[in-house]
This record gives C-alpha cells, structure tokens and sequence, in this order.
C-alpha cells in the first residue's frame, strides 16, 4: 500500500569540477505485506536507485563523476482518495477522458531553471570559467 507521494529536487554539487545541478525524482513510500517501509524513486518514468546514496548518484554532466545529491525542495502529493470533502471527478470513460494528456510533452525531472554555478572552494583549482562564476546561492 502506497502512504506517501512527492516530488523531491534533488542538488548535486560535483566535488571534482564543482559544477552544481538538480534534478527533480518522483518518490513512493509504500508498505509491503510484511509491513516492512519501502521506498521508490523514478526520473522521468524509469525507476532509479535512491539518488542519496553512492549507487544512486548520477554522474556529473560535465565530468562524469558522482557524487551523492541533498534535497533542496519538496512538494508531497496527497495519496488517494484524501480526506472527507477533497476534490475529486469521477471518470465516465478512460477513452474520451482528457484525451490530449497522452500527447502533452513530458515534463521532464531536468525541465526547470538551473542552480548558478559555484566559484571554487578557497585553495581550490582555478578554472577559466570560475573568475566570473556566480556567488554561491544560500537558503536552498
């Protein structure tokens, strides 16, 4: 039985190159018939492994490194059928039913804005582009 839903971003800082993206994972908590807690995550509709931990870490863009991602953001989303009262519409037919969500692009886990870059630590590598990097973003 499923007993949580969300949409969790995920940041990534690459500690070789430095450079910082997100990313966002659908993540499902669901209760076996044993009771025992698992979790679930998927990217863009294909089931990954935790991006938390080192077997889940997907490679930097730039470089090919992984490194283990924090959270950054999260919006649950409330499992079915809610409390009392919560909003709802009853399908009549799945075959005329909002027809043009099949064909609606997909909103992909990468699709929104990207974090700034950040300079290099002090004593770091110097690259080209970090003389005009952005200032680290605080408060994510």
């Amino acid at each position: 039985m499923i007993i949580e839903l969300a949409v969790e971003r995920v940041q990534f800082t690459c500690g070789h190159c430095w450079h910082e993206w997100s990313t966002d994972y659908d993540v499902q908590q669901y209760k076996d018939a044993e009771n025992g807690e698992w979790e679930y995550f998927s990217r863009d509709g294909v089931a990954v492994a935790s991006p938390y931990t080192p077997a889940g870490a997907p490679p930097c863009p730039q470089c090919g490194r992984r490194w283990v991602g924090r959270i950054i953001a999260r919006r649950p989303i409330p499992p079915p059928p809610g409390p009392a009262g919560t909003p709802r519409q009853r399908i009549a037919g799945t075959a005329g039913h909002r027809p043009e969500r099949h064909g609606a692009p997909l909103l992909g886990a990468d699709a929104h804005a990207q974090p700034g870059k950040l300079p290099p630590p002090d004593g770091g590598p110097h690259t080209p582009d970090s003389a005009s990097a952005e200032p680290a973003r605080t408060g994510w």
